[in-house]
C-alpha cells in the first residue's frame, strides 16, 4: 500500500536527503514543496498522510504551517526535520501537533525509528 508523502524544505539538497533516508521498501508517493505556502496549497487541495516539514523557509516558515494545519484541522502526520535543535523549538512544534522532531542532517536509522514508532512503517 502506498500513501502520499509531502517533503517541505526550501533546499532541494535537503529534500533529496530526506528521500534518500527513507527505508528502501517504504511504499509512498513523494511530493515536494519549496516553502510553507506551497505546502499549505498542496495540503488544501489533496490528501497527504505524512508531511516532513522544515522550520526555516522563505515565504512561510514551518511554525506558520503547523499553526495553519492545527487551525484548519488538516489531517496529516507531521515530522519536523530542522537544523534548529533548541529544546524550546522542539517543545513548540510538539505543542502544535508534530509527531516528532528530527535534527538535520537526517539520520536514516532515526527516521526509520520514528516511522516505526508511529506505525507509519
Amino acid at each position: 500500500m502506498t500513501f502520499p508523502v509531502l517533503i517541505c524544505d526550501d533546499s532541494s539538497l535537503a529534500q533529496r536527503m530526506v528521500k534518500k533516508s527513507l527505508p528502501s521498501d517504504f511504499a509512498c508517493e513523494l511530493h515536494t514543496a519549496d516553502n510553507g505556502q506551497q505546502a499549505l496549497d498542496l495540503l488544501n487541495n489533496q490528501h497527504f498522510a505524512l508531511l516532513f516539514l522544515d522550520l526555516t523557509m522563505p515565504v512561510m516558515d514551518g511554525l506558520e504551517v503547523l499553526h495553519h494545519i492545527k487551525q484548519k484541522c488538516i489531517e496529516v502526520f507531521v515530522i519536523v526535520i530542522s537544523g534548529d535543535v533548541q529544546p524550546q523549538m522542539r517543545e513548540r512544534v510538539m505543542a502544535l501537533g508534530a509527531l516528532d522532531f528530527i535534527s538535520k542532517p537526517v539520520d536514516e536509522s532515526r527516521l526509520t525509528q520514528v516511522l516505526k514508532q508511529f506505525g507509519l512503517y
